[in-house]
This record gives structure tokens, C-alpha cells and sequence, in this order.
């Protein structure tokens, strides 16, 4: 008897293109959110889109509570929370990189209460997906929460934006790569549940970088285009797993180890990409994909190798050996490499020199 049921949680509106922040409150309307909204910002973000868009707001009669949040951690999501319930807020809205519409994510889902993303940076999936990840002392939270009820995307403000931000945003999809091959293995051989059009949609959107990388450049709204219509299509896909399988394999692993390792040396994104790049060999060997993910990362100008993370080989090497152990997910890296082995594949792929 057939008894299996599912229940996908996906944003209503996705607003993607040039200007498109001024249309954020006609957004707003089409929801029918009502009541006051709390912006959760960061300082830059705060003033070339929170502000203006507070005076859309406020020219509309509605006087919107703002949060400006220096760093992501628990402490700033229970700020949130608490300023929600002190003004008497009925939504949430997360403007600026992955620092402010994760707390906002985060916050919502405790409160029980929707909110919206307003990403200025296309640095990573998250700016759609059912996934908040907050840094803890030397490691870092991934925890479920709600997307959003709507993304709102200006290319003008996502192409000014610091060109590593949106390569960094290129590697995490890129990295999905990896991330599939690493669920389809888990299915095979751990029986892990598994979702085909899932995975079909999170392939697809690494297949979309890889093949215009060549046309990724700084300062083009174009290229903010495209990377955000990537970034949206990762972000449902794992909201359609109900997982951050589609875009979280043994990558995410290595770049969660060097944050522990070497906090802050490099970009999440850059990390994941470079981490694909030897996870991907040690899938398919030495002629597999693992050098179209190279130079599709080399052509958008992201890292490829240790130096260019700035993080030393010894380094690398000993994420590579013990990242496995971080959570409880398996993997193409099984129960661990050795050294010889993670040197071998790093050396190979060019990582470490």
C-alpha cells in the first residue's frame, strides 16, 4: 500500500531584475502580510537598501522596526527575537548577505512568523532555502527554519556588490555538484532517503555556472542574474529534499573543518569550491570532473588551490583527514582518509603544491 506523503515549502514570489527593491512593498501587498514589519540588516546593507526601502514603507504609513546586526550568532537571533516580541511586529525581513537573512530566517522560524529576503550579496543558497547556518566559538550551526515567503533580487545592488562575495555564491553552486554525487552514494550504499528531481534541480544549477562561467564578469547585472537564478534553484531544490542534501556533501564538511581550523581565513563559497574540486576526483578519478569544476572556478576568478585560500597545505590536509567526523552524514570520504591519501588527492588536483 502506498503511504508516502510530503509537504514542500517553497517562496511565493521570486522577484528577480533591475530596481526591483522599489517593488518590494507592491511585493508586500501581493502576500498580504499585514502589520508591521521588522527589518533585520547589517550596516552596509542598511544603507543602500533597508533605509530606502523603510521610506517606501513609511511613505505608505507603515513604520517598520529595524535591527542592525554586526556578526552572525545566536546572540543576535535571540536580539531579534526579542525586539519582535517587544514591538508587536507580524513579519520579518532579512536584507543584506548571509549574515542578516539567516538571523532573520532563524528568528522567523522561532517566532512562528513569516519573513522575506532582500539578498544584496549573491554569496550563497541560502538567501531562498529552508537552512539557517550560524557560527558558534569554532564551528558552526546548520539548523532547520522556514524559507521565505518571498525573495526580492535587484541585480543593480547584487552586481555592485564585492566581486568575491558572488564568485564565493558561483563556488557553493558549483559545489553541487559534489554535493549530489555524495547523495546518490549515501542512497546506494546507506539507503539515505533520496530525491531524483531534487537532485536533478541541484545538478542543474551547477551545470548553469559551469557553462557560463566564461560570462561571469564583475560589475554586470547580467551575471548577477544569472547567479541568482542559481542560487534560487538550490535553495528549492533543498527545500524540495527537505534537506541540504542537494548542496551539502563532503565540501561542506572540509570547509566546516577549516573553520575550525583557521577561523576566518577564507570565504564559505571559496572553501566548498575547492573542496569540490578533490571530492569530485575522488569520485571519478583522475579524468573525471573534477577539472571542469577547476576551471570553471578558475575563470570567475575563484580560489583553486590552498595559497589562494590563504590556508597552508598542512592545513588542508588535516581538514581533508578529519572532517568526516563533524556530523553524522555519509560521504565519499566513508570513515576517513589517511594522510598519504589526502595528500595524493590534493596533490594531484593541484591544491596543495
Amino acid at each position: 500500500m502506498f503511504d508516502k506523503s510530503t509537504w514542500i515549502r517553497l517562496p511565493r514570489n521570486v522577484v528577480v531584475g533591475k530596481g526591483v527593491r522599489s517593488q518590494f512593498l507592491e511585493v508586500v501587498d501581493d502576500l498580504h502580510l499585514r502589520g508591521r514589519p521588522l527589518f533585520v540588516t547589517s550596516p552596509t546593507p542598511r544603507s543602500i537598501a533597508a533605509d530606502p526601502i523603510a521610506a517606501d514603507f513609511e511613505a505608505a504609513g507603515i513604520d517598520p522596526a529595524i535591527v542592525t546586526v554586526e556578526r552572525a550568532s545566536f546572540e543576535a537571533v535571540e536580539e531579534v527575537i526579542e525586539t519582535a516580541e517587544a514591538e508587536e511586529v507580524a513579519y520579518l525581513v532579512g536584507i543584506g548577505g548571509g549574515k542578516a537573512i539567516d538571523i532573520a530566517k532563524m528568528a522567523s522560524h522561532h517566532l512562528e512568523m513569516g519573513f522575506c529576503s532582500v539578498p544584496t550579496a549573491a554569496s550563497h543558497d541560502g538567501i531562498v532555502s529552508n537552512r539557517g547556518s550560524v557560527p558558534d566559538g569554532d564551528t558552526r550551526h546548520s539548523v532547520a527554519a522556514e524559507p521565505p515567503l518571498a525573495v526580492v533580487a535587484d541585480t543593480e545592488l547584487l552586481a555592485d556588490a564585492p566581486w568575491e562575495l558572488t564568485t564565493a555564491g558561483c563556488a557553493d553552486i558549483i559545489s553541487n555538484y559534489t554535493a549530489v554525487m555524495d547523495w546518490r552514494l549515501a542512497n546506494r550504499l546507506k539507503n539515505v532517503e533520496y530525491s531524483g528531481f531534487a537532485a536533478a534541480l541541484a545538478e542543474m544549477t551547477a551545470e548553469i555556472l559551469v557553462d557560463n562561467a566564461d560570462h561571469v564578469r564583475p560589475g554586470l547585472e547580467e551575471s548577477a542574474w544569472i547567479v541568482t537564478k542559481a542560487l534560487v534553484s538550490s535553495g528549492v531544490a533543498m527545500s524540495i529534499a527537505g534537506s541540504s542534501r542537494p548542496a551539502s556533501g563532503a565540501e561542506h564538511l572540509f570547509s566546516h573543518q577549516l573553520d575550525r581550523l583557521a577561523p576566518g581565513a577564507a570565504l564559505h563559497g571559496h572553501q566548498v569550491g575547492v573542496g569540490s574540486i578533490m571530492t569530485a576526483y575522488l569520485h571519478d578519478g583522475e579524468h573525471g570532473i573534477w577539472q571542469d569544476i577547476r576551471d570553471a572556478l578558475d575563470s570567475i576568478d575563484a580560489p583553486t588551490t590552498a595559497a589562494e585560500l590563504g590556508i597552508d597545505d598542512e592545513t588542508v590536509l588535516e581538514a581533508l583527514t578529519t572532517c568526516h567526523a563533524i556530523r553524522d552524514r555519509y560521504t565519499i570520504l566513508g570513515d576517513g582518509m589517511n594522510e598519504e591519501a589526502a595528500r595524493e588527492v590534493a596533490t594531484t588536483t593541484g591544491v596543495i603544491s
